[in-house]
């Protein structure tokens, strides 16, 4: 049984074209690259590679979070979905477990799977853009230093924080770095990102959820201390005094393809309540 609220982009397809994106270190994944190419010969499904991922029909992940950012990354408005295998930690975005390869994509290459529209994130630090599927995060750039953060949202001051740093969260990353700052889990269906100050220096800071069509603006206050914006793991820019960084929804949407069964309450139970 699927949840409500998780609503698929468009009727899956039977796929026709494959292409497979791996863990950078081959040694984490073993032969599983060689398993899903057996699989896809047996069903008919072409794999192609990197010089035609584009023209692929569905990306199939082996490897962890860390891998699958990056594939939703790489296909971010090219409408091609990103299912994954798990061989990481967690890889709650994953939906296949390594044991049940062979069965799940052999149901996947026929049309049996769902995409999920999952929300992202635009930044912009003067003039320097990205895009986040999980996170932005604005955090202190010397360790063991706190920044004095201001905010506002919708273009209402919401004051100063000192603390370590700030993390904007979609709804599938609200379970990553948002979460062990104590921040909400939001269902990934959601149209909204979560707000969450990393060890603020105050009792009255709470986390914030706000829907689509809000900016957040955040600003360095801090006189000798730099503030690092990182984009998904990934440092965008490093801004200085009085340099603002603006966070909203984006406009685009990644496509994660899942298996029926593997619904987001079923992956939360599994790996957050046990």
């Amino acid at each position: 049984m699927t949840s409500m609220l998780e609503s698929t982009t468009h009727s899956p397809r039977a796929v026709k074209r494959a292409t497979i994106i791996r863990h950078g270190k081959p040694e984490t994944i073993g032969h599983a690259v060689e398993q899903v190419e057996a699989v896809a010969r047996a069903h008919g499904v072409d794999v192609v590679g990197a010089d035609e991922a584009a023209n692929a029909d569905l990306a199939v992940v082996l490897g962890g979070d860390g891998t699958m950012l990056r594939a939703l990354a790489r296909f971010l408005g090219t409408g091609m979905p990103v299912i994954g295998v798990n061989f990481g930690r967690v890889g709650f975005l994953a939906s296949i477990r390594p044991e049940e390869m062979d069965g799940a994509l052999a149901r996947v290459f026929a049309g049996e799977y769902l995409v999920i529209e999952l929300t992202t994130l635009d930044v912009d630090v003067d003039g320097t853009r990205g895009a986040a599927i999980n996170d932005v995060v604005a955090h202190s750039s010397v360790l063991g230093r706190m920044v004095e953060l201001s905010w506002e949202v919708g273009g209402e001051d919401l004051g100063h924080v000192h603390c370590d740093g700030l993390v904007a969260a979609t709804p599938s990353g609200s379970t990553a770095y948002n979460l062990s700052s104590g921040g909400p889990v939001l269902a990934r269906s959601l149209d909204a990102m979560a707000i969450t100050f990393v060890a603020p220096h105050s009792l009255h800071v709470r986390p914030l959820v706000i829907p689509r069509g809000l900016d957040l603006v955040i600003c360095n206050r801090t006189p000798d201390v730099d503030v690092a914006v990182i984009v998904d793991g990934h440092t965008l820019a490093t801004t200085g005094r009085d340099r603002r960084v603006t966070i909203r929804l984006g406009a685009q949407r990644s496509l994660l393809a899942t298996m029926p069964e593997t619904t987001f309450f079923r992956r939360f139970r599994e790996t957050f309540v046990g």
